[in-house]
């Protein structure tokens, strides 16, 4: 048994001491030739989650790690203060469909938001659906949502316990009555309606029940539901037999001319099949653009030709018009050509485009005509991220959101004919955010990479070299990090410390170019990008690695995994979340496989010599000081499976010299972070924080009173809201890829 000895101190005096023991973790002998490399993997029985042993494990790191939590004296401080700051309405940006607005509100602290609805702008609020109904532990979370052509159906599924896995239901809108119609085993899809017939939608055959967490997804289908008719009846539009490991997804065009089918072999690169339904002739899927070497969608059809963002020969993307009985590139006609700044999205709305832009990951939107003349850029109220540009050809205005690092989300009404915006509802929270300052500064990882960093913190800050900093980064799967709030991260902000948020390569804020320069055998640079900001806030005087604590989750927990196995003496803190940490293993569950065009595969002999150089598992050393380490999980997690925590949290404890904790929380009924229910957010940020104050030396804060608005700032539910995300923002990963898939998700909610 391995024991660490811990001193719990408040700003200097002791307080208590407490003798932390790990859990017995056994190892049984596995060795892998890979490529003629031996590769030992003690730990391999951790992947089996059905396993009594693996179970009776998770209870035994849990309750030293609760223990342990329940020892820092500040942390009930810490959750009651998030609970207050947590309790604050939330809204969505409202959507029009058959004369009603449509919206979510979160009162405060619901567990989950409910979708309401009204007639007209002014009219009388009334609950739509509310997912807190459907399962009383408050973990069933509503998923993808469409409205039929008319409004007078809605198709949407329901997820349990964060699993990806959903199962789909019909509502009658005018009733709220559920049909029969009932469909399961939905993973990434959409719903794309004809009419008011059905809908199309993508799934996989029933899995096994004991494996349908951690067993590898293959045959990624597409069908059509019509409705009043059992799933067994559905009709299957789309299969590659050929092919197990590619996505398939459909999608109509907003006129139901054409029917699009996008496929992927991951999460870069895709090929579009098409038909034309006006066209009696055409009985087969003919191919638009062929995969896999670029990015590109269909933005809508202008007549008989399709609008396409894509980035095949514009590394920062361009729209292009292309005729599909010619669709060869050589007959492609710009529309809009490709600009120094990345394109991240195009989103249509009363016959007019919206391009939304990045600069130094800032939104700028611009709106266009269909042949891609500029009518203005949309002006916004300043360096944050804005989303939700568009809506159906006869709207006559929409509403989009801004938020940045030290503003709430506030939403607008945007006027299309005259380019006006008007503010429709802020955003109050129970803190002075006024007292907060955002600066952007840039450093150079290379003498041709500048980088940038946003740094959020009270004002008055002082360059002492003293001040505790989180720093956060993703850096991969063309994801880009933008401004946004987040009152989890305000808090730290409250408490004194500096919020730092990096964008690294691999992410989508340059363009193309920027992303593949952080991925594949060039991943590390995204490393070295973390490091080099680390560096940079110590030698300008912002911190020191005693105050430094690093966080990130999913690809982001590869990406602090990686750095506290490269650097241990960089950070005092680091809190891998739900994790890839197995670089050697990952493609072989679930949809793992997806990720191998990010970062490449140890099946192949050239990629493993790289991923075995970095991946966090394989890098831990014996007898090395590891900062303190919080490693976050979760038991129904089927997107990045439990599996890389534990094996990477075990050989963790094992290696680990010296008196810093080596910790692992493990949450049941919940998943990668989608969906998570208000309490369980509350618990894991409350548990986060404690572990980061206590290690960095963080007295608490009592908040200015005076200062703290509280309730008194609420306003009338009885209007629609405001753009704020139905929960805080928790999952980076996810925010991003919400902000750039906003719009499609629109015209997704108006078909």
């Amino acid at each position: 048994m391995k024991k660490i000895f811990l001193i719990l101190t408040i700003t200097g005096p002791l307080l208590a001491m407490a003798q932390l023991k790990y859990p017995e973790t056994k190892k049984i002998p596995v060795v892998d030739d890979y490529h003629g490399t031996k590769v030992e993997d003690p730990y391999r029985w951790l992947e089996d989650d059905n396993a009594e042993t693996t179970k009776n494990w998770v209870k035994e790191e849990n309750k030293v790690t609760f223990d342990y939590l329940a020892t820092i004296p500040i942390r009930d401080r810490v959750k009651k203060r998030l609970e207050k700051l947590w309790d604050y309405p939330k809204y969505s940006s409202p959507f029009k469909k058959a004369g009603y607005f449509y919206f979510f509100k979160n009162d405060g602290l619901q567990n989950q938001a409910i979708l309401y609805r009204q007639l007209g702008i002014k009219g009388k609020e009334e609950e739509f659906l509310n997912p807190n109904t459907l399962n009383k532990e408050g973990i069933a979370a509503l998923g993808g949502f469409s409205f039929s052509k008319s409004g007078n159906y809605f198709a949407y599924s329901i997820a349990v316990a964060g699993s990806d896995w959903q199962e789909v239901y019909v509502m009658e809108t005018s009733t709220r009555k559920l049909l029969k119609d009932t469909i399961q085993w939905v993973k990434f899809s959409g719903f794309s309606w004809n009419g008011e017939d059905g809908f199309y939608y993508s799934g996989y055959d029933k899995p096994n029940q004991e494996t349908r967490l951690s067993k590898q997804n293959q045959f990624h289908k597409v069908f059509y539901h019509k409705l009043g008719t059992s799933q067994a009846q559905d009709e299957l539009i789309f299969e590659d037999k050929e092919h197990p490991l590619r996505y398939h997804s459909a999608a109509l065009t907003e006129d139901e001319r054409f029917l699009l089918v996008y496929v992927a072999e991951g999460t870069s690169g895709s090929e579009i099949w098409y038909r034309d339904l006006k066209d009696p002739a055409q009985k087969n899927f003919k191919l638009l653009i062929q995969g896999f070497s670029t990015d590109a969608e269909v933005i809508d059809n202008d007549g008989d030709k399709l609008l396409v963002r894509t980035n095949d020969g514009a590394p920062n993307f361009q729209v292009v018009l292309i005729d599909p009985k010619k669709p060869a590139k050589a007959n492609w006609q710009t529309i809009i050509p490709e600009k120094p700044e990345a394109l991240q999205s195009v989103g249509t709305g009363g016959g007019f485009l919206f391009t939304q832009y990045l600069k130094d990951a800032s939104t700028r939107v611009y709106q266009h005509s269909y042949d891609g003349k500029k009518v203005r850029e949309i002006a916004l109220p300043g360096i944050g991220t804005a989303g939700g540009f568009g809506g159906e050809k006869q709207d006559k205005d929409f509403f989009y959101s801004y938020s940045s690092f030290a503003t709430p989300p506030a939403i607008y009404q945007y006027d299309i004919n005259l380019g006006k915006s008007a503010l429709f509802r802020d955003t109050k929270v129970n803190m002075n955010t006024n007292d907060f300052v955002t600066e952007q500064v840039f450093f150079k990882t290379d003498e041709k990479t500048k980088v940038p960093i946003f740094l959020t913190y009270k004002k008055g800050l002082k360059k002492d070299g003293k001040n505790p900093v989180l720093l956060y980064g993703y850096g991969g799967f063309n994801v880009p990090v933008t401004p946004g709030f987040s009152i989890s991260n305000a808090f730290f902000i409250e408490q004194g410390g500096i919020y730092a948020v990096v964008n690294l390569r691999g992410g989508s804020e340059y363009g193309e170019e920027w992303h593949k320069a952080g991925m594949l055998d060039k991943k590390q640079n995204v490393f070295d990008d973390f490091i080099g900001a680390a560096e940079h806030l110590i030698n300008a005087g912002y911190t020191n690695p005693s105050k430094i604590a690093m966080r990130g989750g999913s690809n982001g927990g590869l990406l602090v995994g990686a750095v506290m196995t490269q650097r241990p003496e960089l950070m005092k803190v680091a809190l891998p979340a739900v994790g890839v940490l197995d670089m050697l293993r990952f493609h072989k569950f679930t949809v793992g496989w997806g990720w191998v065009v990010e970062y490449g595969s140890a099946d192949s002999a050239s990629q493993f010599p790289y991923l075995y150089k970095y991946s966090p598992y394989h890098n831990l050393k014996p007898g090395v000081k590891y900062p303190a380490t919080l490693v976050t999980t979760a038991d129904h997690d089927d997107r990045v499976v439990p599996a890389h925590s534990f094996k990477f949290a075990a050989r963790l404890q094992e290696y680990n010299k010296g008196d810093n904790p080596v910790l692992i929380r493990i949450d049941t009924d919940a998943g990668h972070g989608a969906g998570k229910p208000t309490g369980k957010a509350i618990d894991e940020a409350a548990d986060t924080w404690s572990f980061v104050m206590h290690n960095l030396g963080m007295p608490f804060i009592e908040p200015n009173v005076s200062s703290d608005p509280g309730k008194s700032a609420r306003r009338s539910s009885n209007t629609v809201g405001s753009k704020a995300n139905p929960l805080p923002v928790s999952d980076r990963e996810q925010e991003a890829r919400k902000q750039k898939q906003e719009y499609l998700n629109k015209k997704r909610h108006q078909q």
